[in-house]
């Protein structure tokens, strides 16, 4: 009788075992385990170096984000807990904090933010399916054929093809230049779908001139931009060298009407007084405006500006709103998983700071452009541009 208590005691025990170690499977088996006190999201971007200013005003839109969500009482019972790492805006050294963090059972990661690291941690991202929402990397690649890849802002021809119908249906342009970074995929992204979505418009491209990634002399381009007298000019760059064409482009006497992407958000951070005048009157595209009436858009630049004591650039924008997409995916699951978390993504519906947004083809968000103009040193919106 010993034997068979024995027996039976020794059975229970082990399909009790089994069972247990079934359910943690279960609960593991696509990683985000929500075990713990807290849910970790990794963050990658560049704190340091010349892009510095993208990945800083970016962390401070999540970290508020954040606060606010911990505030509330948290994600599923949990509070969120963020690791920052600086990528410095290099390609490698953010795919090994990528590896760095694939370690500290992460839930997802908000990052990169410029498009040549994103990119390389997508890439590298697909076999572990981990989520990742970039907030700002425009690289058209960053999400093909990456099914746990989001991104919360347009890509860069869709940008592109939003400033060419500016230029036809606000600006009445009928010709038209570029000035192009050749060694950057930003600047040529948003360069070929501008002049392709030109040319079906009716726009005649008159120039298109390249420089190199270390130029800052862009005497020799502009020149010979003047030349064809194009009423308009795309500039497709980043904060830095769209100060120095700006003031090159008004010291040759170019009167082109100069307009970008939102690599031109943060120009006001980086101009000096002497410069300001250079940048009066450009109009570039971007994903928010600080004059956006609606109350989501109020108590965000409000709150940020009080807790940073600067206005909230596109980036902090983007990336505040990537915080409650995570929240909003994680609580509609049930689940930290990811696939769970990734199925809950695609099937978003959600109005944030940046405007309501709808992941489409590619998990590339479906959503309208605002237009933004330089004016007395401050951003100003112009108009909302959708795509025809």
């Amino acid at each position: 009788m010993k034997k068979k208590l024995l027996s039976l005691a020794l059975a229970l025990v082990m399909i009790f075992t089994l069972a247990a170690c079934g359910s943690k499977k279960t609960d593991d088996s696509s990683g985000g385990s929500t075990t713990g006190d807290t849910i970790k999201i990794g963050n990658i971007g560049p704190q340091t170096g010349d892009l510095a200013v993208y990945g800083k005003t970016a962390l401070n839109g999540i970290k508020l984000a954040i606060e606010e969500v911990n505030a509330d009482g948290g994600v599923l019972g949990k509070q969120l807990e963020l690791l920052v790492e600086d990528d410095k805006g290099d390609a490698s050294e953010a795919v090994t904090l990528y590896n760095k963090l694939k370690g500290e059972n992460i839930s997802a990661i908000i990052g990169a933010i410029t498009s040549k690291p994103t990119d390389a941690i997508a890439t590298n991202s697909v076999d572990d399916g981990i989520p990742i929402i970039t907030p700002t990397g425009t690289m058209a690649s960053i999400t093909e054929g990456k099914a746990n890849v989001f991104r919360t802002c347009y890509i860069d021809p869709y940008q592109g093809e939003v400033l060419a119908q500016f230029a036809a249906d606000s600006l009445d342009a009928k010709t038209a230049a570029v000035i192009r970074n050749t060694s950057d995929d930003y600047s040529n992204g948003v360069a070929d779908a501008f002049i392709e979505k030109a040319k079906e418009l009716g726009i005649e491209i008159v120039a298109d001139e390249g420089y190199g990634a270390d130029d800052v002399d862009f005497s020799v381009q502009l020149t010979n931009i003047s030349l064809h007298n194009p009423e308009v000019l795309l500039v497709p760059e980043y904060y830095e060298k769209d100060v120095l064409i700006a003031k090159q482009a008004k010291d040759l006497g170019l009167t082109a009407q100069i307009i970008g992407p939102d690599g031109w958000d943060g120009v006001l951070d980086v101009v000096d007084k002497d410069s300001l005048d250079s940048l009066e009157g450009i109009y570039f595209a971007n994903h928010y405006s600080l004059d956006d009436e609606s109350e989501i858009v109020q108590n965000f630049v409000e709150n940020y500006t009080e807790a940073y004591g600067q206005k909230p650039s596109a980036f902090a924008a983007l990336a505040y709103d990537t915080v409650y997409l995570l929240k909003a995916a994680w609580e509609d699951a049930g689940s930290t998983d990811y696939e769970a978390t990734i199925e809950a993504l695609k099937a978003i519906d959600q109005v944030g700071v940046t405007g309501e947004l709808i992941f489409g083809e590619n998990n590339n968000p479906i959503k309208a452009s605002s237009i933004i103009i330089i004016e007395d040193g401050n951003y100003k919106f112009h108009e909302s541009v959708i795509v025809d």
